[in-house]
């Protein structure tokens, strides 16, 4: 019995100095894995904000300058990751037989992911669009952010940020306000029935002339457009450059509702006319 026991006790004391040989080691091994994640951040923020520098000290279109900061930083990241798995103890190349095996699996769920990365590539390419430009896709308007390696980050006129996918900017339709120099502005007026015509052309005319921010070439454009069920309705399209669009389209608004009042100008009413026979 004391042979056993005296057995029993070196059996338990084994087994705890391999477990506390086998926890030190493991507790060494996730110390090295904490250590090389910090350390990799701390480098990726350092090459992110030297790359960074380097593009902002080259003429280089900003369009570019955010997609490959955003590749860059990406590609760093998946360097990290792998560098963590190392030092966990795991082997890189069975760690890269394993990504290659489930590379069917992996390809089929970023199939998205990698359209949009081919998207944004199609899009630094043929440059539908660039940094800056306000455009409308997606049934989303608004001024172009950053082009990312998966998505194109816009800012709406109201300060929101909407992340759109590369791939669909790619193959959908998308309007750029900002290629041109010039815009066009489009009103219709609508007047009462009796108006003279005339003198409400006049007075549009004069109202035009005295904005300067209005080209004079292509020359504006005034005409009766239709006979409205209320009104007479009157269109007006003049050209201006590019960013003075909305001020010349929320002034002229503004000009012509003091100027029709002024000159006894009336704006039409909804209207229905009701017949009664008589008995």
């Amino acid at each position: 019995m004391i042979v056993t026991a005296i057995d029993l006790s070196h059996g338990l004391e084994g087994i705890l100095n391999s477990l506390m040989t086998q926890g030190a080691a493991l507790g060494w091994t996730l110390i090295k894995a904490f250590l090389v994640f910090i350390v990799g951040r701390l480098l990726i923020n350092l090459v992110n904000k030297l790359i960074k520098r380097v593009l902002l000290k080259r003429d280089i279109d900003p369009s570019v300058k955010t997609f490959v900061g955003s590749l860059v930083n990406v590609v760093l990241t998946i360097l990290l990751i792998i560098s963590v798995v190392g030092a966990l103890g795991v082997q890189t190349t069975s760690f890269a037989a394993l990504l290659a095996s489930a590379g069917v699996a992996v390809g089929m769920a970023l199939s998205g992911n990698l359209a949009n990365f081919a998207g944004g590539l199609i899009i630094l390419l043929f440059k539908p669009f660039k940094v800056g430009d306000y455009i409308e896709a997606q049934g989303t308007g608004g001024t172009v952010k950053e082009i990312q390696i998966f998505h194109t980050i816009l800012a709406t006129p109201d300060n929101k940020m909407v992340y759109i996918p590369n791939g669909s900017l790619s193959s959908g339709a998308v309007t750029n306000f900002s290629r041109q120099t010039t815009r066009r502005v489009d009103w219709t007026f609508g007047v009462d029935y009796g108006e003279d015509y005339d003198k409400v052309k006049a007075v549009i005319e004069t109202i035009i002339a005295r904005d300067s921010r209005i080209l004079t070439d292509p020359a504006p454009f005034i005409a009766l457009h239709a006979l409205a069920d209320s009104s007479v309705n009157i269109v007006v399209r003049v050209w201006v450059e590019s960013p003075n669009y909305w001020e010349v389209y929320f002034g002229i608004n503004q000009a012509v509702y003091a100027t029709f009042n002024e000159k006894g100008i009336n704006f039409p009413f909804p209207q229905l006319t009701v017949h009664r026979a008589d008995n």
